[in-house]
């Protein structure tokens, strides 16, 4: 067995380490970047793993969340209140990455980088959930929808998490996924009625893009087909041996490629 990779130690060319900002997927929280985030902060950088509303411990319910910008709200006041002239590293997984675009869409100059983990990455061109409505997933297993719930809701079911997306990941982060798992949403409906992302924001944010080749839910084709449908993909990494949960599967070298880019976007 080969040795985890070293994690890069924070460096900038202000003297002060680059924030990054963790932002988990569907059903998730902050929670599940805590292997993640305990390498990057052991190497001297400043991380914050935000819980999206009505996500992690966030107290409110999916029914207090009506749209995609008030799930994302936690993650937009974290980059309104950086002081001025800071930037942060953002880095979305999976259908965090749709709340990245959002940040970016709303706050560019507070972006040195938008990172996406086998993640949803929209483009300039169609409506916003474009890339949610394309994603063909075969059998959803036992996972509940409710068309009919304000907003849509989704629930992940256990077997499916086990099975698409924590298949190579310890077995303890899939029991502590079962403790901790929360209805959510897509918001498809919500985003299509919003105008694309533009070029002028979103479009000129650098963005590095981690495709994790062992994803059963997000295939690596389609991982790569929504690198070459969006433009500003500045560079795309890859870890090959990396299921849906890459900070669980992968944790070590997760933390060193967000670190490296941390260290060159900066």
């Amino acid at each position: 067995m080969s040795a985890p990779p070293a994690i890069p130690t924070a460096s900038s060319s202000s003297g002060a380490a680059t924030r990054i900002i963790l932002v988990h997927g569907t059903g998730h929280g902050g929670w599940c970047w805590y292997r993640v985030a305990t390498l990057l902060r052991a190497a001297g950088h400043r991380v914050s793993a935000l819980d999206l509303a009505a996500s992690g411990a966030d107290a409110r319910r999916l029914r207090d969340v009506p749209t995609f910008e008030d799930y994302t709200r936690p993650l937009l006041d974290a980059l309104a209140a950086l002081p001025d002239g800071e930037r942060a590293v953002i880095v979305g997984h999976s259908f965090g990455g749709m709340s990245v675009a959002l940040a970016a869409e709303t706050f560019p100059e507070k972006v040195a980088a938008a990172v996406f983990v086998t993640a949803f990455l929209p483009d300039c061109a169609n409506p916003r959930s474009h890339v949610i409505e394309k994603l063909a997933v075969a059998d959803w297993m036992d996972s509940v929808m409710d068309a009919e719930h304000e907003p849509p809701s989704v629930f992940l079911g256990l077997e499916f998490i086990r099975e698409k997306l924590y298949q190579l990941s310890p077995p303890e982060d899939y029991t502590l996924a079962r403790s901790l798992a929360r209805v959510s949403s897509y918001y498809v409906a919500d985003m299509r009625a919003q105008p694309p992302f533009s070029e002028a924001r979103y479009g000129k944010v650098r963005k590095v893009y981690v495709v994790c080749g062992q994803d059963l839910a997000m295939l690596e084709p389609f991982q790569r087909e929504l690198i070459a449908g969006c433009g500003g993909v500045v560079e795309v990494r890859e870890i090959p041996a990396a299921d849906h949960m890459a900070m669980f599967s992968k944790p070590a070298e997760l933390a060193a490629h967000l670190a490296d880019v941390a260290n060159t976007y900066a």
